[in-house]
């Protein structure tokens, strides 16, 4: 079947092709690319959009900046025209000197840069992200979706529930901020991305996000009906969906991490992770299906989802990826996939 999506993001009026771009490997995340490379990843997000715009996701954390220089650099060297790209600049994270041997803001990650990173989300704090992340572009391009990292991540910090109670105030205190630069129209649209979906719920009883994006919550693995309902609730309030971390963080098409953790077979906890991924390579195999190509098609099937976005670090799966989200699986591996319990047997969307 071939899946037929909304040109926009909810009812931003920003127009969304079915696959956004990650931009963490512009940082140097885990492996230092050459500046050959980084533009070669930037030409390929234009060569595979057949003239559309095309849609990116980056972030002050990204290499403590290094993401934004490159993705503003680069744009620049290739002539694009601002018009043809959006870029989403997630908030909360701001450069500073590098006084010690490695970055102390996730060491081991970022390879070789120059710059260490500090986090700040409050009123003030996001703003000043902002500012910093608007340098970074450069004059030419612009941030026209913002929202503010990672505040799951932030609010599990809290070392006491009146430290909780203070982290939620600042989140709101820096998406009153963002909402304000929507207002003045420096920016079109405000966000959020949170692989909790829960704060993401508790979250938007407060804040009436234009769009969000799913972090590992909604995949073949995984799918909750509770989360589909939600989504179902998001489309009627016109909000926009992007689903991420389609492949539980690379687990499902034969990494050693699930949802960034290290699994290990051996492990009790774990063993139903492992026999759950045979059961599906089974189907898969039987059915002459690259696994990553279902987790794909799973992540972009649910009606209200806009786009998946997508993390690659060579040009060649672009072209590929375009492709497999709308080809049509040989006839009856969705059933099969249901048959078997591995995926929900009542899910409505295959």
């Amino acid at each position: 079947m071939t899946f037929i999506k909304p040109k926009y993001l909810g009812k931003t009026g920003i127009e969304c092709p079915p696959i956004i771009y990650g931009t963490s490997y512009l940082g140097n995340l885990y492996r230092e690319l050459s500046w050959k490379e980084k533009l070669a990843l930037i030409k390929e997000w234009f060569n595979v959009a057949d003239g559309k715009k095309v849609v990116i996701d980056s972030a002050g954390k990204y290499g403590a900046g290094l993401s934004l220089e490159t993705i503003g650099k680069g744009l620049k060297e290739l002539g694009v025209d601002p018009s043809q790209i959006t870029i989403s600049n997630k908030l909360g994270w701001y450069r500073v000197p590098l006084t010690t041997d490695e970055p102390t803001f996730e060491p081991g990650a970022w390879i070789n840069i120059k710059h260490d990173a500090v986090q700040k989300i409050s009123y003030e704090g996001i703003l000043e992200c902002w500012k910093q992340g608007s340098e970074l572009l450069g004059d030419t391009y612009k941030s026209e979706l913002v929202s503010v990292h990672d505040p799951d991540e932030y609010l599990a910090a809290a070392k006491s529930e009146e430290d909780r109670k203070k982290r939620f105030d600042d989140v709101l205190g820096a998406y009153k901020a963002l909402f304000e630069l929507k207002k003045k129209k420096k920016v079109k649209a405000v966000g959020i991305g949170s692989k909790d979906w829960k704060v993401i719920y508790d979250l938007y009883q407060h804040v009436k996000f234009d769009w969000i994006m799913f972090a590992n919550s909604f995949t073949v693995y995984s799918h909750p009906g509770e989360v589909l309902d939600f989504f179902m609730q998001l489309e009627k309030d016109g909000v926009g969906i992007i689903n991420s971390g389609v492949f539980n963080a690379g687990f499902l098409t034969g990494g050693a991490y699930f949802d960034y953790r290290l699994v290990d077979v051996s492990n009790p906890q774990d063993q139903h992770l492992f026999e759950w991924r045979e059961k599906f390579y089974a189907v898969c195999d039987t059915f002459n299906v690259v696994p990553g190509d279902a987790c794909l098609q799973f992540a972009y099937s649910p009606k209200p989802v806009n786009a998946v976005a997508l993390n690659p670090g060579k040009p060649t799966r672009m072209a590929r990826n375009k492709i497999v989200i709308v080809r049509p699986m040989p006839y009856g591996f969705w059933e099969a996939l249901k048959e078997e319990k591995i995926i929900d047997p009542a899910y409505p969307f295959l």
